[in-house]
């Protein structure tokens, strides 16, 4: 619900910035726009001017942060075929990014990162049947390098809001281990593998200051490919190989970022 709220609230501030420039153009004096580049269906509308952050020779730097965290209260919680007396996780996910403007409004760059998620939950399953008890905690840990392509669109005669769209691929290193409690037996596994992310996400840039802009994307198309190894306790060892295709617009995976241009 937040996301789509602050969703919201940028559109607004987009829609508004586009009514005051129409306004300040219909009152100035006419004025020549530079001529607008050749080019396919990403090309911009206007030209890129030698003064802007998106010009050629500039480079882009930021950083992104993002915390998914929750908890049950002190009653359980009823689901369909079972109870939930406690649950309580986060994930977390910290990454800085540049890259260099190769020409007007096209950048090439890094994403460099670590993420973590703890999940602790204390459940039972089918109990008037087979009274399935457990505790069971989860933890990983995830690297990653992501380079990218991010192409800039200049749709309107202004300087301070800009589409984009960014096509990047994600390699991550990840590890985990799981730990669940029945009373009677504890098991361990563990888990390391790597997985491949192809993804395009369109976005929204503003300019909140001189050359510090304020950026939101949606993933639009992803293409993900992970190979894991899993050990149980120690003994027995299987390997998992799938597969992703996801052609949704999740509202709630918008990603936030503060890019500085120089």
């Amino acid at each position: 619900m937040m996301y789509r709220f602050l969703f919201v609230i940028l559109m607004s501030v987009f829609v508004s910035q586009v009514f005051a420039a129409n306004s300040s153009d219909s009152t100035a004096a006419p004025a020549k726009s530079a001529p607008a580049e050749k080019g396919g269906l990403l090309a911009n509308l206007f030209a890129v001017h030698e003064d802007e952050a998106i010009h050629r020779g500039n480079i882009l730097t930021g950083a992104t942060l993002f915390l998914l965290q929750g908890e049950s209260d002190e009653d359980a919680l009823n689901i369909i075929f079972g109870d939930i007396y406690k649950a309580e996780g986060y994930t977390f996910t910290a990454e800085g990014f540049g890259g260099y403007f190769i020409r007007d409004a096209i950048a090439i760059g890094s994403r460099i990162g670590y993420s973590r998620t703890f999940v602790d939950i204390d459940f039972s399953i089918l109990e008037d049947i087979a009274d399935v008890k457990e505790h069971r905690k989860y933890v990983s840990n995830g690297f990653f390098v992501q380079p990218f392509l991010k192409n800039y669109l200049k749709v309107f005669d202004s300087k301070t809001i800009y589409f984009f769209n960014e096509t990047s691929l994600k390699v991550e290193y990840s590890y985990g281990i799981s730990q669940s409690d029945d009373g009677e037996e504890m098991s361990k596994t563990k888990n390391h593998g790597w997985t491949f992310n192809f993804g395009i996400n369109p976005g929204l840039s503003i300019m909140v200051l001189d050359r510090l802009a304020f950026e939101t994307s949606v993933g639009l198309l992803g293409l993900s490919s992970s190979f894991m190894e899993i050990e149980e306790n120690g003994k027995s060892r299987s390997e998992v190989l799938y597969n992703i295709v996801n052609f949704k617009i999740n509202l709630l995976a918008l990603d936030f970022s503060l890019v500085y241009f120089f």
